[in-house]
């Protein structure tokens, strides 16, 4: 499976996402919206923005996981969050979280909403994933 980042030169230089993500090959995994919430039920780290990201990040991971890829795969987030304020004034934090699951940065989006189902609930992320058949039945 091939994947290209897409930056074209007319559009400022990406900081923190990618413009496009071209995948050649593979199968499509779409990623219902995550929040924090923990195999407990419950919202993992409540009134920590960066807390809830990192679980919410995982919470993907094994989605992606279970399906035979990596987190790697996955190649567009959109990312809901209650207090766009907050999450800019994390941005440090929250790019070393991302850090951890991914190389390069998928295609993303950031939306402000007014609220999550869970009233605990900081963000949410959703999205796509492009898995190797091949790499996936090595694994």
């Amino acid at each position: 499976m091939e994947r290209e980042i897409v930056t074209p030169p007319e559009l400022a230089e990406p900081r923190g996402f990618n413009h496009g993500v071209l995948v050649d090959g593979g199968k499509t995994l779409y990623l219902a919206g995550q929040d924090a919430t923990g195999s407990d039920g419950d919202i993992v780290a409540p009134d920590d923005l960066v807390g809830q990201f990192e679980q919410v990040l995982d919470n993907l991971a094994t989605v992606v996981e279970e399906a035979g890829g990596v987190s790697e795969d996955i190649v567009k987030l959109n990312i809901f969050v209650a207090d766009r304020d907050a999450y800019r004034a994390n941005l440090e934090p929250l790019g070393e979280v991302f850090g951890r699951y991914f190389e390069e940065y998928p295609a993303l989006a950031l939306f402000e909403v007014s609220g999550f189902f869970k009233e605990a609930a900081l963000v949410e992320l959703e999205g796509f994933a492009v898995i190797d058949e091949e790499a996936a039945d090595a694994r």
